[in-house]
């Protein structure tokens, strides 16, 4: 018998560095699985946002590509990581937070991975539950939404545990069949679009205008940054004799892809607004009731396809990432047991979450303050990048995994103080702006006019503060590699040699 083909063996890869011989993936495979995770209904939610701000369609048009090009092009270098160090971003992050530090990333991945995987699976399943009503009068009761859950959730988990060249191969299917099924949305809503949709704010209240655009954009600006933590979980494959510049790319070109499933929720909203604005109200919007009651029937099918799609392209990438995260934390589980594990804590999250809780609203929210987190730790892993002119030492980056002490990146007892301070200062102070009207409101929140600037805030002060920490702090020479450090100094300090666990690492002088 001929060898099983590679997408039907179960991957056994955790967040050790990726052999050479494994590494057979390209950059166009991450394009698709970066685009495939993005190209669903829940992202086509994201996109009738502007119009629910009251913005007119051109107004709306120009916030999400504002937002997009901006999330997308802070988003794009996160991708190097894996092609350079063949492992996740969060050990990555290693040489930067420390030994020890590496473990704020991955549970930020964490979080942000099963955080993900219920709003998929909830979005998917609440679209595909209420075409079913009107296609095959499937009533809208508990049991309906559970079934639908299920599904989507077990599929997912059976998806994960097999691995990175499964997900590669239903995303090679998933990219092309759900864009053909939203550009397939232009013929079916194409009759009621009015693309001089002038929106419902009032034209001269400029200060509302500012708030609603601005809210617009940076909502849609978030959507490529949860993707921060994940894109070394798939550029790990890729060879690390791969030009940078062609990684950072096919990254950058998939979220500016996602204009697709944006635009069809920016176009499909003006519709509803201008056909059943009742779905719209302020006080209780409902964009998938909305969509589904200006439908013509015949779409009714391609949309529960969207729903089945989408919702398994996110919840893959999003669960696979959980279970590799949980791994590397804890590295007696294997990455098929954690994902195992995570996948069923993850699956009751959502059952208890929606019909024990109704936390629906809440982990939407939860989401968004995990992104304005995630975002100065992917700033202190670019500068750092950009610092260390993109050399890393793959061997110190597997300490923590491995139960060993010292080494390239042990700095302080296991901690980068530096970017630890960086991080933790910014995402705490950028906490104090968060403004989700509803929801959550922080001490600061109203000083932006209304505004959630926290996550544009969080980056500017990771930024300037990290840099100005290495600056004032200068990192040992030995982390940097033979070119030297770039904009920054460095110190004589000695590197502690790489110890067992059971022996104590000389401390760096």
């Amino acid at each position: 018998m001929g060898e099983t083909p590679a997408f039907k063996r179960v991957e056994t890869n955790g967040v050790e560095r990726i052999p050479d011989a494994e590494r057979t993936a390209r950059p166009v495979d991450l394009f698709r699985l970066s685009f495939g995770g993005a190209n669903t209904f829940s992202t086509a939610v994201l996109g009738a946002f502007p119009i629910l701000f009251g913005l007119s369609f051109w107004q709306g048009l120009a916030a999400t590509a504002l937002g997009l090009v901006a999330g997308a092009l802070v988003l794009c270098p996160m991708a190097v990581f894996g092609t350079v160090n063949g492992t996740n971003n969060a050990v990555s992050s290693s040489a930067h937070l420390g030994v020890h530090g590496r473990v704020v990333g991955s549970f930020l991945s964490l979080l942000t991975a099963v955080t993900f995987f219920a709003i998929s699976v909830w979005s998917s399943g609440d679209a595909l539950v209420g075409t079913a009503a009107r296609v095959l009068a499937v009533p809208e009761a508990p049991a309906s939404f559970a079934v639908a859950y299920a599904i989507f959730a077990v599929l997912v988990l059976v998806v994960c545990i097999y691995g990175f060249r499964i997900m590669l191969w239903v995303n090679k299917i998933a990219v092309v069949a759900a864009t053909a099924l939203f550009v397939l949305g232009a013929v079916a809503f194409g009759g009621g679009f009015d693309p001089s949709y002038p929106g419902t704010l009032p034209a001269s209240d400029a200060p509302l205008f500012w708030s609603s655009f601005i809210g617009a954009a940076l909502i849609v600006l978030a959507n490529p940054m949860s993707f921060g933590a994940f894109l070394g979980d798939w550029s790990r494959y890729i060879p690390s004799t791969t030009p940078r510049g062609r990684v950072v790319a096919a990254a950058l070109l998939a979220q500016l892809a996602t204009i697709v499933p944006f635009g069809f929720g920016l176009v499909t909203a003006t519709v509803i607004a201008g056909a059943a604005p009742e779905y719209l109200a302020a006080e209780a919007p409902n964009y998938v009731g909305g969509l589904l009651a200006v439908s013509p029937g015949w779409y009714f099918g391609p949309l529960c396809l969207i729903a089945l799609i989408g919702g398994l392209s996110t919840g893959t990438t999003a669960l696979y990432g959980t279970g590799l995260d949980f791994s590397s934390v804890f590295p007696r589980f294997s990455r098929v047991r954690a994902t195992v594990l995570v996948g069923v804590l993850s699956i009751a999250l959502i059952f208890v979450g929606r019909f024990g809780f109704n936390l629906v609203q809440s982990i939407s929210t939860f989401a968004a303050l995990i992104v304005t987190c995630t975002g100065p730790w992917m700033v202190v892993m670019i500068l750092g990048y950009l610092t260390r002119r993109g050399w890393y030492d793959p061997d110190a980056l597997q300490v923590f995994n491995r139960r060993q002490r010292g080494g390239r990146y042990w700095f302080d007892r296991g901690w980068n103080w530096r970017g630890m301070a960086a991080w933790l200062v910014s995402a705490g102070v950028a906490l104090l702006f968060v403004n989700i009207p509803g929801q959550l409101v922080g001490p600061l929140g109203d000083l932006a006019g209304g505004v959630d600037v926290s996550l544009p805030l969080s980056l500017v002060l990771a930024a300037v503060g990290y840099l100005g920490l290495l600056r004032a702090f200068p990192e040992p020479r030995g982390v940097f590699g033979p070119d030297g450090p770039r904009w920054v100094p460095c110190a004589d300090t000695p590197v502690p040699p790489i110890t067992s666990d059971s022996e104590p690492a000389p401390a760096a002088r």
